[in-house]
């Protein structure tokens, strides 16, 4: 007898009793067949309780942060589609069936819950600073793989069993949004974008995003992954910056040195030294590095390649 496919609703939670009753009954009215799993992160009101009570699975995850949670949900929970939604009820259940069906078709490894498209995340959201991040982020990030994904940091998101179980989670806090459009990205899986509404937080119900350090985090995040993953761009860049100014300042003393067979700039001649030296080890360190990240991509390409015959094991003992 084929058994119904298993689909897992994620609800991250951290203080959110004004809205998680309303999150879970609303995604229960959409999916009656899906478990919804709700993971509680130091909560200091009723969102435990609360949950609990409206029949969710809910467990406690200690180790404070969104990307700790999300990691260890995608540890536990064994499911052929997942649905990972925020808990401050900003996001419209009934668009659930969009992006399932994109995931059910094979369209997409993991589909986009994209807020900007209709604009509706600009009339909603009051916090100015916060679309100055979502451009600067999403401004980046599709210069660097040559994109145009749109909205890098929603929340609303849906992958397949295969993303969630090859997926190396680096990010500990609420850079791990970003961290998953630029995992998908780069190791090329399948990514769609799907257009919904977004509605700003009901009153009582308070964003835990700190505008300033949970933003500096990202850009810094953005930093360390560009170097992680194309190392000869971030290091070539470096090496254009020293090799220019090494330039500038050691064409006077070989101007000079060729005129009159002598050298009285000895601390421009010194500096001009020190920067191409810099330039041509930040151009060796570029090349060792992308063979290493190449390396790499073929090791997890190995790997993947065995996730997905696993998973393609339990689809055919259903």
């Amino acid at each position: 007898m084929e058994q119904q496919e298993k689909i897992a609703v994620l609800i991250p939670c951290y203080n959110e009793e004004a809205t998680i009753s309303t999150v879970i009954a609303d995604f229960k009215r959409e999916l009656p067949e899906a478990e919804i799993y709700v993971y509680d992160n130091n909560s200091t009101d009723r969102t435990y309780e609360l949950a609990v009570a409206c029949g969710a699975i809910v467990k406690k995850e200690p180790r404070q942060g969104k990307g700790n949670v999300i990691r260890q949900m995608f540890f536990d929970i064994d499911a052929d589609y997942y649905l990972m939604v925020d808990g401050d009820d900003t996001y419209p259940a009934e668009a659930v069936h969009g992006l399932l069906d994109k995931l059910r078709s094979g369209e997409a490894d993991m589909v986009i819950g994209d807020r900007l498209s209709n604009g509706t995340y600009f009339d909603e959201n009051k916090r100015p600073f916060h679309d100055f991040g979502n451009h600067l982020v999403k401004n980046t990030i599709t210069r660097l793989y040559k994109t145009k994904i749109r909205d890098v940091m929603t929340g609303y998101r849906g992958f397949n069993r295969i993303f969630v179980k090859s997926f190396p989670i680096m990010s500990s806090g609420f850079q791990i949004e970003t961290e998953l459009t630029i995992h998908a990205l780069d190791k090329k899986f399948k990514l769609v974008e799907l257009p919904i509404d977004y509605r700003d937080r009901p009153e009582g119900s308070e964003s835990k995003l700190n505008t300033f350090s949970d933003g500096f985090k990202v850009i810094m995040m953005i930093i360390k992954m560009w170097k992680d993953y194309k190392p000869l761009m971030f290091f070539g860049i470096w090496t254009l910056f020293f090799f220019v100014f090494g330039l500038f300042t050691g064409v006077p003393v070989l101007r000079e040195y060729m005129l009159t067979h002598f050298i009285t700039r000895v601390p421009s001649a010194i500096l001009s030294t020190g920067l191409m030296i810099l330039a041509l080890l930040s151009l060796v360190t570029g090349l060792i590095l992308d063979t290493v990240v190449t390396n790499a991509k073929k090791d997890y390409e190995l790997n993947l390649y065995h996730v997905y015959h696993e998973c393609k094991k339990k689809e055919q003992q259903k």
